[in-house]
């Protein structure tokens, strides 16, 4: 059995029915719970039940994500950020609010669960949470025309 928390929220998964079934009793004896059924919806993520396993779409969190950006209509780019950026040599002004800068990195952690290429752009751009700059931010906003 694998067990899954994000902050108060729990996710089983499991090939023995009865082993869950005995874990969420032996929780339920210690916290108040609520099964909330088979899994459909976390953290950006879609489940969905098929003959041959699950399926995972985050294609309502990313476009959520290109929307809050305002790039729903911007052109694909083959490459969304060069190889080597040389962003750690910005020299641009701080951002004077980087509460969106933040807020955007954060929400792109989801999507490296179904699409793993975007780790590397996610990291690049994580280095620069303490005091990001506008170069920082255009980055960002041009990894969004994936």
């Amino acid at each position: 059995m694998a067990v899954l928390i994000y902050v108060d929220n729990i996710v089983l998964a499991s090939n023995e029915s009865q082993v869950s079934t005995n874990f969420k009793a032996y929780v339920n004896a210690c916290f108040s719970i609520k099964d909330l059924g088979p899994l459909k919806y976390f953290l950006g993520t879609e489940v969905a039940y098929g003959p041959e396993g699950l399926f995972l779409c985050q294609c309502k969190h990313a476009l959520d994500i290109i929307e809050e950006c305002g790039l729903l209509r911007a052109k694909p780019d083959e490459f969304p950020l060069e190889e080597n950026p040389k962003l750690a040599l910005a020299t641009g002004r701080e951002l004077n609010d980087a509460t969106k800068y933040h807020q955007l990195v954060g929400r792109l952690i989801y999507p490296t669960i179904t699409r793993p290429e975007l780790t590397y752009v996610v990291h690049i751009l994580s280095q620069f949470m303490q005091s990001p700059r506008e170069e920082h931010m255009e980055a960002h906003v041009e990894f969004y025309t994936i």
